[in-house]
């Protein structure tokens, strides 16, 4: 009697929602996720492979920041440069400068400093590959 008892009220408070559901409603596993499909776009992540088919950039090693000239030493500085580095399949480093500081001094610290980087070179799936990445350096003093 228990049985029965428990299994009717279990379909009574079923019954509301299923009042409720409009014709073609019943939702099942294959229809809840029929649009659930993602396109995204493509990803890149530095240091963590994805998928085979995904490039890695070339991920550093060892970053040492370049220090102020004894020149401009005391100075009030706020000036900054960028550069594109070149990360060869074998791990040859190339620095290309794009914007140069206002100072010169400036300038010739952060080649200085960025020729030193090391970096493990960019893959293609299994595969390295030549590489480059932009890099800005802010210097401020004050």
């Amino acid at each position: 009697m228990k049985k029965i008892l428990t299994l009717s009220v279990i379909g009574l408070l079923c019954l509301p929602a299923a009042a409720h559901a409009a014709a073609g409603d019943e939702a099942t596993h294959e229809t809840d996720h029929h649009d659930d499909v993602l396109e995204l776009p493509e990803v890149h992540v530095h240091g963590l492979s994805l998928n085979k088919d995904q490039q890695l950039g070339p991920v550093a090693k060892s970053t040492p920041w370049p220090g102020i000239p004894a020149s401009l030493d005391g100075k009030e500085l706020d000036d900054w440069m960028k550069a594109r580095v070149l990360v060869s399949k074998d791990a040859k480093v190339t620095v290309v400068v794009l914007e140069p500081a206002r100072h010169r001094e400036l300038t010739t610290a952060g080649i200085v400093a960025l020729s030193k980087w090391t970096f493990d070179p960019q893959m293609k799936g299994d595969e390295m590959v030549d590489g480059e990445l932009t890099v800005r350096i802010h210097f401020r003093t004050r």
